[in-house]
């Protein structure tokens, strides 16, 4: 096996990553969370659909510590392109997450749900994307997928997220639109769901 520098770079900053990115969520102060006032159980299709799309990246795999993209010197150019971006991503991925966990605290949870006294957050991350944890799970996606990964699993691993994605978000989106009304309405038209410019 040889050892490239840049991809095993990568494969380094971005496994070190996945440590955090869990430990954000399995490490965190868990303030005492309030009896739920409603739980829309559907979400839960979308979560395993983001599954899936994780398993994709993880188990089709190319030969390690090898850039996505191997060759000519454009493709050079390109493989240190997808190198950065996945370190990018990752460490992008980290500070969203922690960011939008901290702004949720209570309200934070796996399905979607309502509590009492849920507060619609609109500050923070959330100013800037509707779902800032689904943005970072996207970068962990994109992160692994060009660490590790076959790009052919990449891309459908992508398109098995967004379709998972969507549901988890119009799941909760209900949920929220019949709690906030017009006030989360006005935030929905003006903020976008996980992607600026696309979703």
């Amino acid at each position: 096996m040889t050892f490239e520098f840049l991809p095993t770079l990568v494969f380094v900053v971005v496994m070190l990553c996945w440590f955090v990115f869990a430990g954000v969520f399995l490490l965190r102060k868990k303030p005492p969370s309030p009896p739920d006032q409603q739980r829309d159980r559907g979400s839960i299709v979308g979560l395993a659909l983001q599954g899936l799309s994780y398993a994709l990246v993880w188990g089709v795999r190319r030969a390690p510590f090898t850039p996505i993209i191997a060759g000519s010197k454009t493709r050079d150019l390109l493989a240190l392109a997808a190198g950065v971006l996945a370190m990018v991503a990752a460490i992008g991925s980290i500070w969203l997450v922690t960011a939008a966990v901290k702004t949720l605290g209570k309200e934070w949870s796996l399905t979607a749900r309502l509590v009492e006294g849920h507060k619609l957050a609109t500050t923070g991350p959330y100013a800037y994307v509707r779902h800032p944890i689904y943005t970072g799970m996207l970068g962990m996606l994109v992160a692994t997928g060009l660490a590790i990964s076959h790009w052919t699993a990449l891309v459908v691993a992508l398109i098995v997220y967004f379709i998972g994605t969507i549901i988890r978000v119009r799941s909760e989106e209900q949920l929220l639109c019949g709690a906030f009304g017009e006030q989360f309405e006005n935030y929905a038209q003006r903020v976008p769901a996980i992607v600026p410019g696309l979703y």
